[in-house]
């Protein structure tokens, strides 16, 4: 059987040791099979084995491997739609309980991080940067909206003021949001899965769940053994393939780049990002960066639709990085990779049921680091019978993308190409 291991990437590199977890060699009997050692099959698999369920967790490659070990390592609150948007969607009521969990997420990682003990660089404070001052109305808007839903951890930047926490000077302004923050993502999920075998979980890697036997008792078949529970979470996102048909329909894969420079000297390093926030700025297709625990930048952005690997990353992703930090000129990029997450077409989760016995919930759309947390609490609470928060996400309305499979990616593109534009003649 095929060994994979961690795509080349900073935090692979830089990864805490963790033991050798074996692949599944024969049956098993446990309460949920949980597929995917992600951050939403890990959070789901962590509620459970607090309430008193046997949990096994099928990994095909390693833990933390898709996009839980990969992404930009920002805890952003909310949805990649916002509760206004939602609102306007499916009314008051839903919109209430959604937007009572908006924040949640972060939390629970600060829980995990102190109950656990993980060690993964966890900062506080995360800024949101506008580039124009119809992108600053808006996150005056979302101040508002937020505190709508009790989040006041929230302060508006003004020029002057983000000069003081990002030293780039395309900004106006921003937002600064203090339960916001970052991590070194993949040391997260190694944390939790260390947390789940604490708890009596079993994680077996280079398991990949190749068939589903659906039923009262579900069976997930992997090439040399097979899970019999009472009931299966399917947690793969965008790297589930096409295990679950229905699930590949309504979702795309797209990737994002990241780079990570050299370690910067402490007077550099401090004068770029001087309180340590992560960033993030308001364009539709926007960059992200940080600080690592060990003064590197990283710095992400742009999409790829259909989750193709681009040929030369660091052509793509430099020239934004030195469009914001011209004073990096001279400075070495050390890693570059691609990861890939789920989009959706409403932009918004998609969580349910198939049959009575198969959870699912994926498509995060690019805002998965606190979804995840919290899908995982809400999956929980599901097969405990507590079923309020779950079918709040589940009645979400969900579409196939145009033309099916086929056209998704042009259609996709050809949408981020037009809000692209606009973000650019800023309209």
């Amino acid at each position: 059987m095929a060994n994979t291991p961690y795509p080349e990437s900073y935090y692979a590199a830089s990864a805490n040791a963790v033991p050798p977890r074996p692949a599944l060699q024969d049956d098993v009997e446990t309460d949920v099979c949980v597929i995917g050692a992600g951050y939403t099959g890990l959070s789901s698999a962590l509620f459970l084995l607090e309430n008193g369920f046997r949990v096994t967790v099928l990994e095909a490659a390693k833990v933390g491997f898709g996009a839980s070990g990969r992404n930009g390592g920002q805890i952003v609150n909310s949805y990649s739609r916002d509760i206004d948007v939602i609102e306007r969607s499916v009314g008051p009521k839903q919109a209430q309980l959604l937007g009572q969990m908006a924040f949640e997420g972060g939390r629970i990682i600060r829980e995990r991080v102190a109950k656990y003990d993980i060690q993964c660089d966890l900062k506080d404070g995360g800024v949101f940067a506008a580039l124009s001052a119809k992108q600053m109305g808006h996150l005056e808007s979302q101040k508002r909206l937020w505190e709508r839903f009790g989040h006041t951890q929230l302060e508006l930047l003004d020029q002057r003021r983000i000069r003081e926490v990002v030293a780039c000077d395309q900004y106006v302004g921003g937002m600064l949001d203090m339960s916001g923050g970052h991590i070194h993502p993949l040391n997260l999920a190694l944390g939790e899965a260390a947390a789940v075998e604490s708890l009596g979980g079993t994680i077996y890697e280079q398991s990949p769940a190749v068939r589903i036997e659906r039923g009262a008792n579900p069976v997930v078949h992997t090439p040399k053994g097979k899970v019999r529970a009472k009931f299966i979470i399917v947690a793969g996102n965008a790297y589930l393939g096409n295990l679950v048909p229905e699930l590949a329909a309504k979702s795309m894969p797209c990737g994002t780049q990241v780079i990570t420079t050299e370690p910067l000297d402490d007077e550099l390093a401090k004068s770029l990002l001087p309180q340590d926030y992560c960033v993030e700025d308001c364009n539709y297709l926007l960059d992200y960066y940080r600080l690592t625990g060990d003064k590197r930048l990283i710095f992400g952005g742009g999409v790829v639709y259909g989750a193709r690997d681009p040929a030369n990353i660091e052509a793509i992703i430099r020239p934004k990085m030195l469009k914001a930090f011209p004073q990096l000129k001279d400075v070495k990029i050390d890693y570059a990779w691609t990861g890939n997450f789920l989009l959706t077409l409403s932009r918004l989760p998609q969580v349910g049921r198939l049959g009575d016995n198969i959870y699912y919930s994926q498509g995060c759309s690019g805002h998965g680091v606190t979804y995840t947390h919290l899908a995982g609490k809400v999956l929980a609470e599901a097969l405990r019978g507590q079923a309020e928060r779950f079918d709040a996400f589940a009645d979400l309305p969900h579409y196939p993308f145009p033309g099916g499979q086929l056209l998704r990616t042009p259609f996709a593109a050809l949408g981020a190409w037009y809000y692209g534009l606009r973000d650019k003649l800023g309209f």
